[in-house]
């Protein structure tokens, strides 16, 4: 996304902040958001106290939430497996933002990112583009 299509698209939304970091840590936040095709602006949230560090929130809309806890994640697991943590063969368990898998006679699970239920396209979501396989 675009900044003019992200201040288009987040004009009249209600935003809710999904964290609080630095500036340079917000810029790379929503960066990775924008490359998902979630919008997500950085927001100036002074503190009034002496000494505090400048802190900036990223702003999404509310139901961008679970797309945004997916990226969170993933984000998290690359970092993990960078740096070594998980021992090979191993896969961390992602906490599911999505309710509990379907059975067979309900039909398909639904995504853990957005909560489409529908078969896979590829490996992936059909309606996010979530790489589930």
């Amino acid at each position: 996304m675009t900044p003019d299509e992200v201040q288009r698209t987040l004009a009249d939304a209600e935003l809710v902040p999904c964290a609080e970091v630095s500036l340079a840590d917000a810029r790379r936040m929503v960066e990775g958001f924008l490359d998902a095709d979630v919008p997500a602006l950085v927001h100036r949230e002074a503190c009034g106290k002496v000494g505090c560090s400048p802190k900036f929130q990223v702003l999404v809309r509310p139901e961008d939430g679970p797309r945004v806890v997916a990226l969170l994640q993933q984000g998290w697991l690359e970092s993990v497996r960078r740096e070594g943590l998980v021992p090979e063969g191993a896969a961390p368990r992602l906490v599911s933002t999505a309710p509990a898998e379907a059975t067979e006679e309900e039909g398909e699970p639904p995504c853990p990112a957005c909560g489409t239920a529908a078969p896979l396209v590829a490996g992936a979501c059909s309606d996010c583009g979530l790489q589930l396989e």
